[in-house]
């Protein structure tokens, strides 16, 4: 199956059912198809071909829904970009790609002018919106005037094995790599996702993750796939409103992030059970403190917690039945249903429960590789258990427990050598988070003559707390061995985020 197969699907069996909320704007399942189908008809009638790749420059909002499944339809290949990309690394990505067309939001124009001065390759471009000064003759459509009736069936798009999805990783180190999913691939994540979370049509999913990142635009895929309705925020900045969404709409899946739980956690006017309508929520993107962990299961008694782990070259890799969770609540889990995941030393060899080695994941879900970048396929992608597969090396430090539960401990270039030791920066964050009043925290190395890198924790602390250095440090002292204690300690208002969300320790420990 297709990925646009997931909405055709819930269009014949629940066309007047809402299938998406935006603002004022509410779709029902035949009109979004019908959407779709209108601007894939335009696109291929601005000879689109098939495997062609279209950049969706937005955030969340209806159009972005409607062009994605549009392209599919038309048989091209989707790119999304985050609304806050700078104009060098968008036109890095349409060089890198050589997209034929794009669509973005009319305020997203300048940027976007900018990016493609230099750029070749661009045969459309389509805003959202009013468009500024943008016309037909300066090579802008309106999306607005693509949705007409197409007349005519459209062109087949092509098969389950074609390239659905082009996702950029945000390049800690180097430039962005393109990774590659099939809409196989795209399919089995989803049905093994919808498959643990028991994902229903009387599901209503209130999402505000960006759907120009993994998580946020597999929201969308899991409400297609079994018929649910998705209700699209454009950000969390403002809980209480979207607490009121939530009543108003009577939600009952809410995916969050690390940070979301953080601000969640440190509301002292969020009582337990003021959400009841919420029958899960989950986390993914990092792996969730154990204080945030236990905190949202007090504020959200009937709701289930589904804490996972996931990365762009496998969308999602494990997830915790929540039935589980109250006994580990520092594990992620096992694998996805349908998947493997197992944990091996520097040589790929199989290690045992209590050893720390690299998480490997199999299965159907895996991506095909890194968009013609050979050396960089060849690091992740390598022989499996058996000679007819490839497996993912996720670049991630995991352990196991006696019952085959697993723990994330950090990423393999994130771990710093004090003293001779290793230290997982996430295992002595855990334990800064366990203290009441601190909603952010980053622990880096600073480097040290003596001590190789010396630990600093650099901490954001709510309003009505305070805190010394002294005290953090000796609060760390009681809870972890003595070389995992930070040496340094700085209070800051705020902490740098990646795009998806995640505290970066790289940009904390540069600014």
């Amino acid at each position: 199956m297709r990925i646009e197969q997931l909405l055709e699907s819930s269009a014949r069996r629940y066309s007047d059912k809402i299938a998406l909320v935006s603002g004022s704007t509410r779709l029902t399942y035949r009109e979004l198809n019908a959407a779709a189908t209108s601007l894939a008809a335009a696109l291929q009638a601005r000879a689109l071909s098939r495997g062609e790749r279209v950049i969706l420059f937005a955030d969340n909002c209806w159009e972005a829904v409607v062009g994605i499944f549009g392209v599919m339809k038309a048989g091209g290949v989707v790119c999304m970009v985050g609304p806050s990309t700078k104009e060098h690394k968008l036109r890095f990505v349409i060089r890198d790609c050589r997209a034929t067309a794009l669509i973005t939001k009319d305020r997203l124009l300048p940027t976007v002018r900018g990016a493609i001065e230099q750029t070749s390759s661009l045969k459309t471009v389509i805003v959202i919106g009013e468009g500024d000064d943008a016309s037909a003759s300066d090579g802008i459509l309106h999306f607005s005037d693509l949705l007409v009736d197409p007349g005519a069936p459209i062109r087949p798009p092509g098969i389950e094995l074609d390239l659905a999805m082009l996702i950029y990783t945000s390049g800690s180190t180097g430039a962005p790599k393109g990774v590659m999913m099939t809409h196989q691939n795209v399919v089995a994540a989803t049905a093994s996702i919808t498959r643990y979370l028991e994902s229903t049509p009387d599901d209503i999913i209130l999402n505000v993750l960006p759907i120009a990142f993994n998580y946020g635009f597999g929201q969308i895929l899991t409400a297609a796939k079994v018929g649910a309705t998705l209700v699209l925020e454009k950000s969390f900045a403002f809980p209480q409103l979207v607490f009121e969404k939530i009543r108003a709409e009577k939600a009952t899946g809410f995916p969050l992030v690390p940070t979301m739980a953080a601000v969640i956690s440190q509301m002292r006017d969020f009582k337990p059970g003021m959400l009841p309508s919420l029958r899960y929520i989950t986390n993914a993107s990092a792996a969730l403190p154990t204080a945030h962990v236990l905190r949202l299961q007090e504020l959200f008694p009937s709701a289930r917690l589904f804490s996972m782990y996931g990365l762009t070259e496998c969308n999602r890799g494990t997830y915790m039945p929540p039935g589980e969770l109250a006994a580990r609540p520092s594990s992620v889990g096992v694998a996805i249903p349908g998947t493997e995941a197992y944990i091996v030393d520097d040589n790929g060899i199989e290690l045992p429960f209590g050893s720390v080695g690299e998480l490997v994941i199999r299965g159907p879900h895996v991506m095909k590789g890194y968009w013609e970048n050979p050396e960089a396929t060849a690091k992740a992608l390598r022989p499996g258990p058996f000679p007819w597969e490839n497996v993912l090396h996720t670049g991630d430090l995991f352990r196991t427990d006696s019952d085959g539960f697993l723990y994330f401990v950090a990423r393999k270039d994130d771990i710093i050598v004090t003293r001779g030791e290793k230290v997982s920066p996430s295992e002595v964050e855990n334990v800064l988070f366990a203290m009441p009043g601190v909603r952010e925290a980053a622990v880096t190395g600073v480097p040290d003559p003596v001590l190789g890198s010396a630990l600093k924790a650099i901490l954001c602390v709510e309003d009505g707390f305070e805190f010394s250095a002294s005290a953090v440090i000796r609060h760390c002292a009681r809870h972890l061995e003595d070389f995992m204690v930070p040496r340094f300690v700085e209070f800051r208002d705020e902490l740098p985020k990646t795009e998806s969300g995640k505290i970066s320790r790289r940009e904390a420990a540069r600014s």
